[in-house]
């Protein structure tokens, strides 16, 4: 599993824990970081992880947004709640992060949907995330939710 990948997975981790306590977003992360300094079992945090934590707690209106129109059918409070925080995690990366390439959020939501949610998950997540891609690719310039997709579809002729 590459750095990147357990990076996520202890984003989700955190974001999982925080709403399973009740606590606000990325309340969790100093804990876990007190955790790994003192005890050598703890994984560290990395910097992945608290990019991905706090761009969805930067991000959360706009993301839980996104996701309750774009999860036909779906309220965001019946969701799974690792399908919800997964969601969140691929929306931001999809959405604001310049460095990784839409497949590979996608792919990776999917993967971890796999192994810890339900049976029919990962097709869920995959389905919500595509259509969170679609909407970014879609999206004008002007739009109140920047996309890198908007970079990305920019003619660079034109600039």
């Amino acid at each position: 599993m590459s750095a990147r990948s357990k990076a996520r997975k202890r984003a989700l981790d955190v974001l999982f824990e925080c709403e399973a306590r009740g606590l606000p977003i990325g309340a969790t992360l100093d804990a876990r970081r007190a955790d790994a300094s003192s005890d050598p079992r703890s994984p560290a945090v990395a910097p992945y992880t608290e990019e991905l934590v706090n761009g969805v707690a930067d991000h959360r209106d706009q993301i839980d947004a996104l996701i309750a129109r774009l999860a036909h059918g779906w309220d965001l409070d019946r969701m799974p709640a690792v399908d919800r925080n997964l969601l969140r995690i691929g929306a931001f990366e999809v959405l604001w992060r310049d460095d990784v390439p839409n497949a590979v959020a996608v792919s990776e939501a999917v993967a971890l949907a796999t192994d810890l949610s339900t049976e029919e998950s990962p097709s869920f997540v995959n389905g919500v995330l595509s259509r969170v891609v679609a909407e970014g690719l879609a999206s004008p310039a002007d739009s109140p939710t920047p996309t890198r997709a908007d970079e990305r579809s920019e003619d660079p002729s034109t600039t």
